[in-house]
């Protein structure tokens, strides 16, 4: 046997149903190529790691992060497993989304957030939620931009609203599904909006290669974002194109949206010190380093980890 032999190895059932529309083996070889890239991305963020110090690895390890758990959703759909069969709402006649039910990947998500366990098999759904890969790349931008944490915090808990929202609209046969997806969009504007101009003004006055940076990457973000609802309304959604086409779709924005915007922000940190965006990062075991509370400065003379504010009160610096 040769070839591409996924579907064959793992066909197309779950629970004693298959699904009428799904992906064919031209499908699980784009997912395989998108699976290999998202690979060597993470090895390249991984190795570009190794050429910084420690302390200055912070963006390499959560863009590295990103590519890895992309990786192995699209290992996943490769391999056709962590899917189920929805009734579509909008029934049509051939053009490969002819039939009743459609082929979810709900393990797509998992480039979004983790959500699955195997009750039986493999491809049972719970309500259990992990969110990974679009938190951590608002983290990148919201570190980059060196915006509060209970901004960040906020944000993230939106972009949880938006995935999960769009999961959940995923699963729902009937109508009602476009509710969910109108809340999604919602929480998608907020998104933007903080990307777009909060965020954007926060950055610029930490300095013109922060401004850059973030101009570059919160750009890229912001506008593969505003597509994902739409490839949203014509797979899940409104089964207008093919699993197949559906595939295709979905891995060039997430291409674009991970390894791409990844190899931006990388590149635009090469020469930011994580200290001007408010992050003060100690590495123990080399040339800075902390004991009982005092800090080792690079003009040899060692001062407390706190800063007076004038009034003879010390005010602790944050630390990590």
């Amino acid at each position: 046997m040769s070839g591409n032999q996924a579907l064959n190895v793992n066909p197309n059932m779950v629970n004693g149903k298959s699904a009428d529309i799904k992906i064919t083996t031209h499908g699980s070889d784009w997912y395989w190529a998108v699976c290999a890239v998202m690979t060597c991305a993470t090895l390249a963020f991984m190795g570009l790691a190794l050429t910084k110090p420690r302390q200055n690895r912070i963006f390499h390890y959560i863009t590295a992060a990103v590519t890895m758990t992309a990786a192995i959703a699209y290992f996943s759909m490769a391999s056709n497993l962590g899917w189920t069969p929805i009734d579509v709402e909008f029934v049509r006649n051939g053009g490969g989304v002819g039939g009743i039910n459609r082929e979810i990947f709900y393990v797509r998500y998992i480039d979004w957030y983790v959500s699955y366990t195997s009750h039986p098999p493999e491809h049972q759904l719970t309500a259990r939620t992990r969110f990974i890969t679009t938190p951590l790349l608002l983290m990148d931008l919201m570190l980059t931009a060196g915006m509060p944490w209970p901004t960040t915090m906020f944000i993230i808990f939106i972009d949880e609203v938006m995935i999960i929202t769009g999961l959940v609209g995923a699963l729902v046969r009937s109508s009602y599904k476009w509710g969910y997806f109108v809340f999604g969009c919602a929480a998608l504007v907020y998104i933007v909006y903080m990307l777009v101009w909060d965020a954007r003004k926060h950055a610029n006055v930490l300095g013109k290669d922060v401004g850059s940076a973030f101009l570059y990457c919160g750009s890229l973000t912001a506008f593969l974002w505003i597509l994902y609802p739409i490839a949203w309304g014509v797979c899940e959604g409104g089964n207008v194109i093919t699993p197949d086409s559906e595939a295709v779709f979905y891995g060039i924005l997430d291409l674009l949206a991970k390894p791409v915007f990844g190899a931006l922000l990388i590149w635009g940190h090469r020469n930011i010190d994580p200290a001007q965006l408010g992050l003060r990062l100690h590495d123990y075991t080399g040339d800075d380093h902390a004991v009982n509370g005092r800090e080792k400065h690079t003009n040899g003379h060692a001062t407390d980890a706190a800063h007076s504010n004038g009034n003879g009160v010390h005010q602790p610096e944050t630390t990590v």
